[in-house]
């Protein structure tokens, strides 16, 4: 019998893991697959590493806390599968309704939710946590904005990053022993973008291992029933076999939402979301790299759209003219202006970079998540007390 639940937590913990590979490779290397810098399968065997790789060390101070510092007791088997089942269902409403999946929110929503019902939360811990979750979104969006009013349009004039025809670097066979070249459309300058690039992705495969490998076992290992270096494995197999699937279609959109926006911003995005989420990882606090990378995006935009008027007039929404988020798409060719010059108006008239329907829509789903995680989960352990 308990070799049965056990075969069945690891199939659950198999599907969440292969649901996590799925979107967040897209989200990690779909900008360079899309600028034609990498292949998919190249992309998706680094993401699997870099996954292992932030799961084997960082990822374990996460999985300490999802396993033993929410609840005061330890998770049986059984009920380790019905937190798995919750996660997984969590991932396929958020699925349905076509939005980024807050894996770790979902998780620590189910766990809370038996806390609850054993009367074992730690509000302190819980506490800690939500706190992080109202304090991440704001951080991120302070940094896009910050960077998209006063840095952003000088960095893309000087640092631009292009992908011209032909291959990257080329093999030179004209003396006696081959040599490796640039390509012959290649500059020094598309070199060390494409490195910078392939850089940055490998640290946000880092940064979603590290954030997202505990969410697939950590009510595995907590119950006892998978020692925690075996489930990091586990969790990275089913991680890496989303990677090499069902992550192909989220690449070809080059990241989910980063596919609109040029490709120096969206590794402002990786770099910013990355390092939020890495950090916060290290402190233990399970966090969604999706989150951080939603709201850089949104502030970047926010930054890129009001340059055109003062800092008091953008704060407090004293304008005579609508702000266009697209601004951030448009990258004219002119001198970089002033903060509270006039740009062009092919700037301010861009197409919009996102919907403001969609980012309440991502939002609502972060308070929803684990709320409806955490219900779920206490009525479940209340109905069934012996799970």
């Amino acid at each position: 019998m308990v070799e049965t639940v056990l075969l069945v937590g690891i199939v659950a913990s198999i599907f969440v893991g292969f649901n996590i590979g799925g979107s967040s490779t897209g989200i990690a290397w779909g900008p360079a697959v899309g600028a034609g810098l990498l292949r998919k399968v190249t992309a998706a065997a680094l993401m699997t590493f870099f996954v292992f790789l932030g799961g084997w060390t960082v990822g374990r101070n996460v999985m300490d806390t999802l396993s033993g510092d929410i609840i005061a007791i330890e998770i049986s088997l059984a009920a380790g599968v019905a937190v798995l089942f919750f996660i997984g269902l969590g991932i396929l409403i958020a699925n349905i309704f076509g939005v980024p999946v807050p894996t770790s929110m979902t998780t620590v929503g189910a766990i809370a939710g038996l806390g609850l019902v054993t009367n074992t939360l730690n509000f302190e811990t819980i506490g800690w946590i939500i706190s992080w979750w109202i304090v991440t979104p704001i951080l991120a969006l302070w940094i896009g904005a910050t960077v998209g009013r006063y840095i952003y349009p000088e960095l893309n004039r000087r640092f631009e990053i292009t992908a011209s025809e032909g291959p990257l670097l080329a093999l030179n066979r004209s003396g006696s022993i081959p040599t490796i070249g640039l390509g012959p459309n290649t500059t020094y300058q598309e070199l060390g973008g494409t490195i910078t690039v392939l850089i940055i992705g490998c640290y946000m495969a880092f940064s979603a291992g590290a954030s997202n490998v505990p969410n697939a076992v950590a009510p595995l290992v907590s119950s006892g029933a998978l020692e925690v270096n075996t489930a990091i494995i586990v969790a990275t197999v089913a991680i890496g076999l989303g990677g090499f699937t069902i992550a192909r279609r989220t690449m070809e959109s080059v990241g989910s939402e980063l596919s609109d926006i040029p490709l120096l911003a969206a590794l402002i995005v990786m770099i910013t979301a990355s390092t939020i989420t890495t950090a916060l990882s290290w402190a233990g606090i399970p966090i969604s790299l999706v989150m951080a990378s939603v709201m850089t995006i949104v502030g970047l935009g926010w930054g890129r759209a009001t340059r055109p008027v003062t800092a008091r007039e953008a704060i407090r929404g004293d304008v005579d003219r609508e702000m266009s988020m697209g601004a951030l798409k448009t990258e004219p060719d002119a001198p970089v202006t002033r903060i509270g010059e006039e740009e062009s108006e092919e700037a301010l008239n861009a197409d919009n970079l996102f919907n403001p329907r969609a980012i309440m829509k991502y939002v609502s789903m972060w308070i929803i998540g684990p709320s409806m995680s955490t219900l779920l989960a206490y009525g479940f352990f209340l109905a069934v007390p012996f799970v």
